[in-house]
C-alpha cells in the first residue's frame, strides 16, 4: 500500500459576538478578499470553477469557524491568519482569538475499524441517485444506497487527493434524514454516524458543499 501524508492546518477563529453567517458567507469573505487565490474559493476567472475536491474548507462548529487547509491550502491558511482581524459577513465581527493547530497525517484505508460522525449534514444525493433513493419504499434497501453514496464520496477524495484505494470498502451507517438549504435550494441531507476501515481526518468534508461546510466528520474514540 502506498502511504500518502498530508500537512492538514485547522484554523480556528474566536469571534466577539454569536455567528450568525453560514459558513457560504466565509468562503465568500475569503474569496472576496483573496481573489488572487482560486484555491480559497474554487473558481477561476471567466466562472470557470475547480472541481476537485477542496483543498481548503470553511466550517463552522460550535459557533466558531474553522477553516481546514490541506497541503498548498495548509501553507496558504498559515500565510494569511496573521492578516486577519475582522470578517465582514452578514455583518462585522471583531475576532478576538485565532488558534492554528497543524499535523502530518496518512490518508488511507485503515487495517481497524474506524468510527466517525458528522458535525454537519451530509450532502449525498444528487439529481441521479435522489431519484433511486426516493423511489425505494424499504429502509434496508435505501440504508445500502446511502453506504454505497458515502463509500463512492470517499473514494472521489482520495482519486482528488492522489491517494490509491487497493481493498474494497464497505461502510455501516446509522444516519437521520433532515431538509437543509444549500445555495438557496431545500435538499435532503443527513446527520448520524458511520463505521469504516478508512483514516479521515477531523473536520474533512465529505460529499456535496465540502468548501461549506457540508458533511463535516470527525472520530469518534470508542471505549473498549
Amino acid at each position: 500500500m502506498i502511504i500518502m501524508k498530508y500537512n492538514i492546518v485547522n484554523l480556528i477563529i474566536k469571534t466577539d459576538s454569536k455567528l450568525t453567517a453560514s459558513p457560504a458567507k466565509v468562503r465568500g469573505f475569503f474569496g472576496n478578499i483573496y481573489k488572487d487565490f482560486p484555491i480559497l474559493h474554487n473558481h477561476y476567472a471567466n466562472d470557470r470553477f475547480l472541481y476537485s475536491y477542496p483543498y481548503v474548507q470553511y466550517k463552522i462548529i460550535n459557533g466558531e469557524i474553522v477553516v481546514v487547509g490541506i497541503d498548498e491550502g495548509a501553507d496558504l491558511i498559515k500565510k494569511i491568519a496573521p492578516e486577519l482581524s475582522v470578517l465582514s459577513l452578514d455583518k462585522e465581527y471583531n475576532i478576538t482569538e485565532k488558534l492554528i493547530h497543524e499535523k502530518e497525517m496518512d490518508i488511507k484505508p485503515s487495517s481497524e475499524e474506524k468510527h466517525y460522525k458528522f458535525l454537519t449534514p451530509w450532502l449525498g444525493l444528487n439529481q441521479k441517485n435522489y431519484q433511486k433513493y426516493s423511489h425505494t419504499n424499504d429502509w434496508k434497501d435505501k440504508k445500502e444506497i446511502l453506504n454505497k453514496i458515502l463509500v463512492g464520496n470517499l473514494l472521489s477524495m482520495s482519486k482528488s487527493l492522489g491517494i490509491i484505494v487497493n481493498k474494497k470498502l464497505y461502510a455501516k451507517t446509522h444516519f437521520n434524514e433532515k431538509i437543509v438549504k444549500y445555495k438557496g435550494v431545500k435538499m435532503n441531507a443527513f446527520t448520524g454516524e458511520f463505521k469504516i476501515y478508512y483514516d479521515i481526518p477531523d473536520f474533512f468534508g465529505l460529499g456535496k458543499g465540502v468548501s461549506q461546510g457540508f458533511g463535516c466528520v470527525k472520530q469518534i474514540i470508542d471505549e473498549e
